[in-house]
């Protein structure tokens, strides 16, 4: 019987960390916020060699590609690696005025709100009522060449 007892609580366990887990789970398609922008097919490479993207190859010079993502990307060296964001304000319902535009090292949304975002981490500057911050995406190095996916 005690044998009995103890695979019931080993179940009871199992059950509860289930149920925890499941309910803990947070679907950022749940919050409307989060879902201004298209998961579009974003495969960029950048050739650090040219004058377009040779300013990748300092830290805290953030560029600007256009035709890639919801608004193009911005893609910045932070010294300690590189990243990359959607250039389309998460917050805000897709529009000319919501790519962002680069001031710094911030991106900063051209409509009313004027939204600004860390170029170095993808989150909300300034407004704590943001829900969601920039869209990453993956970026590789291999030589001289970046390598910008999802």
């Amino acid at each position: 019987m005690h044998y009995t007892s103890a695979k019931m609580k080993t179940l009871k366990f199992y059950a509860l960390v289930f149920f925890v887990c499941v309910g803990c789970t947070k679907d950022n398609n749940s919050d409307p916020n989060c879902n201004f922008l298209a998961n579009l097919n974003v495969a960029a490479s950048l050739n650090l060699n040219l004058s377009q993207y040779n300013q990748l190859t300092f830290p805290n010079n953030p560029v600007y590609v256009p035709n890639e993502g919801n608004g193009g990307i911005i893609v910045n060296n932070t010294g300690t690696g590189f990243v990359a964001f959607d250039a389309a304000d998460p917050n805000h319902v897709f529009s000319n005025c919501s790519v962002l535009s680069i001031s710094g090292l911030e991106g900063v949304c051209g409509c009313n709100e004027a939204n600004k975002y860390s170029l170095f981490t993808g989150q909300p500057l300034e407004n704590s009522e943001l829900r969601c911050g920039l869209k990453a995406y993956f970026v590789e190095i291999n030589g001289n060449t970046l390598f910008v996916s999802n």
